[in-house]
């Protein structure tokens, strides 16, 4: 029976979050546009030719790292090739989600049709067959220093020979009976092929696009909240306005929505002569935050459509290469792991001056008068937990030394580490939102308050689960039922169809946005910056 899914065609272009979010999801297929498998036999050719001839092909006709200097003979090839792959099956803990998986496998097949690679269309076909059976690998997360992920993709590399585990119809399974359920075959190496299934950093890129993907939603609903609690203290809008004229691009960006969202009720007014910086700085904390995190995403998207095989095809040559270290995209999501510090700061902030008494006469720890209750000032101190911990991951890790494979290899990105610390941050902001939609939406209430647009998503969903405070109790469940509803694909989605910011929405594809118009077509994007 024909699979009813739309078809990507990949090209060795760049893909873009959309087709990734449709690969990662299993919602497309894929197959490899024809020009793309011509580069590949082209520089296949150039491979055989060399083996040919007696040359020296690293990975291939020699040893790997500090086996470099070690030759094969023919007889040899097939056995080292084999070896090569199910070696770098040394990756341990939880495993990758697997869209990420899925992805990655997507990733190296586009990779390769650059035509760069030299490896063999038989290997491109295998990934392509194994995600068409949606046979996907066990990638177990740590394994990786960041320069080719060979611990990670060295897993998948191992299934395609029938080791390691297998996901196959939401079972996991050994690799050899995943295949036979699926009714595949284990595949052997061709020479080039071991080290082309595993020297790349396709996990790490398809990682980090599905975290940075995550971290704009998450971004996108803190800031929503954001405008809640400034409604709730009455806060001034000119500052928003005035980012309009005198703003960078992207805090005129945040300034806009800001005064958009907050049109269409009867925005409370408690402001004396100017506000707190956290009330007035929002749009340029949101607007430097969401720089970053755009700057980070293009980077990774062109990463999705580069070669970082070691050796290369060009110039008819078997080359050695050192593009295997993805410093640029490491950098980046560094830069933006310390600007999620800023937007958790910001956060706290807001939540200590809803507490404090001191905006829009609001009592202390948003006791309504005449109740007898401790209130939310011990909830505050879970505010600053949570803003410590994203402060602590935003020490950079990218440049600390390591040395390995006997003094060959002494450069790493630790990519993989840096899109651990960044997703943990992410989720850290999703609790420190509920928090802080939590609290205002007792301050609106303490003054009847009625919003609309944004900030009713918001005010609905906490009380949804948490009722108007009047008598001490505990808040531990309701926090994290608030956390899960504002970090749900349905929040996301209802938020941007009301209130979108269409340079973020639609390059994330965030809650829905474009998917309903998505027509297959090849993966080239274009790359210009929003």
């Amino acid at each position: 029976m024909p699979d009813p899914k739309p078809l990507i065609e990949l090209t060795g272009q760049p893909i873009g979050f959309t087709e990734l979010l449709l690969i990662g999801e299993n919602k497309v297929r894929l197959t490899a546009a024809p020009e793309g498998l011509a580069r590949v036999q082209a520089a296949r050719a150039v491979v055989e030719q060399a083996m040919a001839e007696g040359k020296p092909v690293y990975g291939a006709t020699t040893g790997v790292g500090a086996m470099k200097d070690v030759a094969w003979s023919s007889e040899e090839l097939d056995a080292f090739n084999l070896g090569l792959v199910r070696a770098h099956h040394f990756g341990t803990g939880e495993p990758f989600p697997i869209s990420v998986v899925r992805n990655a496998m997507a990733l190296r097949v586009n990779t390769a049709l650059t035509g760069y690679v030299g490896c063999s269309t038989d290997l491109v076909n295998n990934y392509l067959e194994l995600l068409s059976a949606d046979v996907i690998p066990v990638v177990r997360r740590t394994g990786s220093i960041g320069c080719a992920d060979i611990g990670l993709m060295g897993q998948i590399g191992a299934v395609l020979t029938g080791v390691g585990e297998a996901v196959y119809e939401g079972k996991r399974l050994p690799a050899a009976e995943a295949f036979k359920r699926a009714g595949l075959r284990p595949r052997r190496m061709a020479p080039r092929d071991g080290l082309a299934s595993l020297s790349v950093n396709a996990v790490s890129f398809a990682a980090a696009a599905e975290t940075t993907r995550a971290a704009a939603g998450a971004l996108r609903t803190l800031l929503a909240v954001g405008l809640a609690a400034s409604g709730a203290m009455g806060a001034s809008r000119d500052p928003w306005i005035a980012v309009t004229h005198v703003g960078t691009p992207r805090e005129a960006m945040i300034g806009k929505w800001l005064c958009n969202a907050s049109e269409g009720w009867d925005w409370p007014s408690g402001t004396h002569v100017q506000d707190p910086l956290s009330l007035r700085m929002i749009a340029q904390v949101f607007g430097a935050v969401f720089e970053s995190v755009l700057t980070a995403g293009h980077k990774i998207l062109a990463a999705t459509g580069r070669t970082d095989d070691n050796p290369v095809i060009a110039e008819g040559r078997v080359l050695t290469s050192g593009g295997s270290l993805p410093l640029d995209v490491t950098l980046l999501l560094e830069s933006a792991i310390l600007c999620m510090a800023h937007a958790a700061r910001n956060s706290f902030n807001r939540c200590v001056l809803l507490g404090n008494g001191q905006r829009r006469d609001l009592p202390v720890n948003l006791v309504p008068e005449g109740a007898i209750a401790t209130g939310f000032g011990p909830i505050i101190k879970l505010a600053g937990e949570i803003f410590s911990r994203v402060l602590s991951m935003t020490n950079p890790v990218s440049a600390q030394s390591l040395v390995v494979a006997g003094g060959m290899e002494d450069e790493a990105a630790f990519l993989p580490l840096v899109i651990e610390r960044f997703d943990r941050q992410m989720q850290a902001l999703k609790r420190l939102a509920a928090l802080e939609a939590l609290l205002a939406a007792q301050a609106m209430d303490i003054h009847g308050d009625k919003p609309s647009g944004a900030v009713k998503l918001v005010y609905d969903v906490v009380r949804r689960h948490a009722a108007f405070y009047t008598v001490d109790r505990p808040l531990s469940t309701e926090v994290e039922a608030i956390e899960d509803e504002l970090a749900s694909e349905e929040f996301l989605t209802g938020l941007i169809a009301i209130s979108p910011i269409h340079a973020i929405d639609g390059f994330f594809a965030l809650g829905g946005f474009g998917m309903d118009s998505f027509q297959p077509r090849p993966t080239a994007i274009d790359l210009k910056y929003p």
